[in-house]
């Protein structure tokens, strides 16, 4: 039987990569991912899969920059205390457009501290944001909502296994460059090689040309597959072909990759936000960072950016030392937090306009 935990030597060399270095679209993912750790890609199909099958890694696919394609926001949910495992299951198991769902908590009382459920919402252009929001907390009950679009993407990729050997203040040499959010518009045909690109991968399909089916699912040639995905990657639309491990509960094994996750905030000064989230998202810990502008609930915090460990003080080092960085760079923070992950649950957010319009039908009905 093939060792099928993350922290297997061959395994690791492998998830080193395949995690989030295969940026854009790639004809041969495997290929690339075998070349890159420098493990045949034989043993990387075979290993890849049987980690799927295990439940250690939970999901193979081409990631999106969904941010660009649909209307899409962090939300911050204030639930009474008898209802919030209730909305938590709700928002994961019936709201296909909310992607990760996290009960977060501070180690003391501070602003948005009351805020325990939060997730990520993305609805298709052409449908309201803020409609979604407030049919959902009518469905959840929640007292109240807010909506921090990014305005600005600094770090955007979750690699577990490089990151933990990780030093505090580790960092490139040059400053994150942003990506803007914008809008982008899709023809008919780009929509269903969109579509079919983003499914996840079945241990069954992992193999050499893993593209071929999916340009059969699409009703194209797979020429014309790889043209319209390259075009798509070419308009800042393709993220990065990725295996995302269970990184929160334990695997079948026991094994955890990760314990821990923090939400960090800083607040700036207004027109600062681009120069401190290049500064900010620059540190290696860090496996996302936005421009978010949080609202006088969480006294405007307007930098945020998410790290993973499995010790909780390493963690803070980490933050400490971004925040000596800050200091030394000249940038003011006149307030910093850190909220806490609990339990959680992730998923690829919907992104159609078709699954929306249908599903947005039958909640009405109901």
């Amino acid at each position: 039987m093939l060792p099928v935990e993350h922290d297997d030597p061959i395994n690791a060399k492998i998830l080193a990569i395949s995690e989030d270095k295969i940026e854009g679209f790639v004809r041969e993912p495997f290929e690339e991912i075998a070349r890159r750790s420098s493990v045949d890609v034989a043993v990387v199909m075979e290993r890849i899969a049987s980690m799927v099958r295990a439940g250690t890694i939970r999901r193979v696919r081409q990631t999106l920059l969904a941010t660009n394609l649909a209307d899409g926001a962090l939300v911050a949910w204030k639930v009474p205390a008898d209802k919030i495992d209730d909305a938590f299951d709700w928002m994961f198991q019936r709201d296909p457009f909310s992607g990760h769902v996290v009960l977060r908590s501070t180690d003391t009382v501070t602003a948005g501290s009351e805020y325990k459920l939060w997730t990520t919402v993305k609805v298709p252009h052409g449908f309201s944001l803020q409609r979604h929001g407030e049919l959902l907390a009518k469905k959840v009950g929640a007292e109240h909502f807010q909506f921090m679009p990014a305005k600005g993407i600094f770090t955007l990729g979750v690699g577990h296994v490089r990151r933990k050997t990780i030093e505090p203040g580790s960092k490139a040499r040059e400053p994150a460059k942003m990506i803007p959010v914008q809008i982008v518009d899709l023809d008919e045909r780009e929509w269903k090689v969109l579509l079919a690109l983003k499914r996840e991968f079945t241990p069954e399909e992992i193999r050499p040309t893993p593209w071929a089916a999916r340009a059969n699912e699409a009703h194209v040639s797979l020429d014309e597959f790889y043209r319209i995905a390259e075009e798509l990657n070419a308009r800042k639309i393709i993220g990065r072909f990725s295996t995302f491990l269970e990184h929160v509960k334990p695997s079948a094994g026991g094994v955890r990759v990760t314990r821990f996750n923090a939400l960090f905030h800083w607040r700036v000064p207004p027109g600062r936000e681009i120069e401190t989230g290049g500064e900010v998202g620059r540190h290696h810990i860090l496996t996302h960072c936005y421009w978010r502008e949080a609202g006088l609930e969480f006294k405007n915090v307007n930098i945020m950016a998410v790290a993973h460990g499995t010790d909780k003080e390493l963690l803070l080092e980490h933050k400490a030392a971004i925040d000596r960085h800050l200091q030394a760079s000249g940038i003011p923070v006149s307030y910093t937090n850190v909220f806490w992950g609990g339990r959680s649950e992730i998923k690829p957010s919907e992104i159609s306009p078709q699954v929306y319009r249908e599903w947005l039908t039958e909640q009405l009905k109901s």
